[in-house]
């Protein structure tokens, strides 16, 4: 299981800000750099099997996700700005506004209740 543990150590200790920020691409004659959220978790464990001392038992697991949240592009200044990728943006905003439909109607609720 160590030598497992080792593999995936070496395959993702360079993931950080270098996979958070892609390298700069051109696209249409404009250098952009693409921008996204990077997450991962791994788990593992073991346990005697049947209660048996001496016996093994082992297991792991992992996995992640890339969220792609935009490019940063020269501005009409010339400067960097942060242009979000609008489907994503709307995506992350769906709970959010659904959390706060519910809040409203449970506001309302009590309101209209308490006449």
């Amino acid at each position: 299981m160590s030598e497992s543990f080792s593999s995936l150590v070496d395959t993702f200790k360079n993931v950080g800000v270098s996979r958070a920020y892609g390298p700069a691409v051109n696209i249409a004659g404009e250098e952009v750099v693409p921008v996204a959220v990077v997450s991962f978790g791994f788990g593992g464990g073991s346990s005697p099997e049947d209660g048996q001392p001496g016996g093994g038992g082992s297991g792991g697991g992992g996995g992640g996700f890339v969220l792609p949240l935009g490019v940063y592009a020269k501005g009409p200044s010339g400067g960097m700005t942060f242009r979000p990728n609008t489907v994503v943006v709307l995506v992350a905003l769906a709970p959010l506004v659904c959390a706060v439909g519910i809040s409203i109607r449970g506001i309302l609720r009590t309101v209209h209740s308490h006449r």
